[in-house]
């Protein structure tokens, strides 16, 4: 008696990788942290051109206005690259956060003090900026100004956004995280304890301006770090 037979049909089903394995392999994070750094850097510079000739204005408000009054186009570059740099620098933050926790031990909080500290970055960044609508635009028309009050800014300006403090704390935690946990790159770990360490002296020190200087450059290096050399 004849009896029928079914050949089964193979299929193959694709399996989506994890949500976790797509957004380790993207690295936008870290691109972000490459531009936050050279935008931190270039706030710093545009600070510094911004600042008055405090030698030929010393106890003379009048004067700063007159110098500060030159310099409009430099402190619209000023608001510009600090307020980008606000924004660039948490993204850095959030990824650096994530990207430590999936190799520290588990419950660590080195992974959220790097990121805290970075956030403490953009808020004197933003606070650093923050001013620059009501005075950066009235430097047209000087004789609209209170001298003392333009002179504040001036001030304003050379000091809070120079306040990368934050910046020292994540680079300790980084250091800490890399050459105790090997939860980057070794590399990475050695110029965070040296920057890192640096930054954050310089900003627990009186002369916590210095920070300035040495935390953008170390926000550069390790992003690009983990941009270009992170092979986990």
């Amino acid at each position: 008696m004849p009896t029928s037979s079914s050949t089964p049909t193979a299929t193959h089903a694709v399996v989506p990788a994890p949500r976790g394995q797509r957004a380790a392999s993207s690295r936008a994070w870290a691109w972000t942290g490459v531009a936050a750094g050279a935008l931190g850097l270039a706030s710093i510079q545009t600070s510094l051109a911004g600042s008055v000739d405090w030698q030929a204005t010393q106890g003379d408000a009048g004067a700063m206005l007159a110098d500060a009054s030159g310099k409009q186009g430099t402190y619209l570059l000023f608001h510009t690259v600090t307020a980008l740099c606000a924004v660039a620098v948490p993204v850095f933050a959030a990824g650096l956060h994530r990207r430590l926790d999936q190799q520290a031990p588990a419950g660590s909080l080195l992974g959220r003090v790097a990121g805290w500290g970075l956030l403490l970055v953009a808020v004197a960044l933003l606070l650093g900026s923050g001013l620059d609508t009501q005075y950066m635009l009235a430097l047209a028309e000087p004789d609209v100004l209170v001298p003392e009050s333009a002179a504040f800014y001036t001030d304003w300006v050379a000091t809070v956004p120079w306040l990368w403090l934050g910046a020292g704390l994540s680079g300790v935690a980084l250091a800490v995280a890399s050459l105790r946990h090997s939860a980057a790159p070794r590399w990475i770990g050695v110029v965070s304890l040296l920057l890192g360490g640096i930054t954050l002296v310089a900003g627990i020190s009186p002369f916590q301006y210095l920070a300035g200087f040495t935390g953008p450059v170390w926000l550069l290096v390790v992003a690009l770090g983990f941009a270009l050399g992170d092979r986990r």
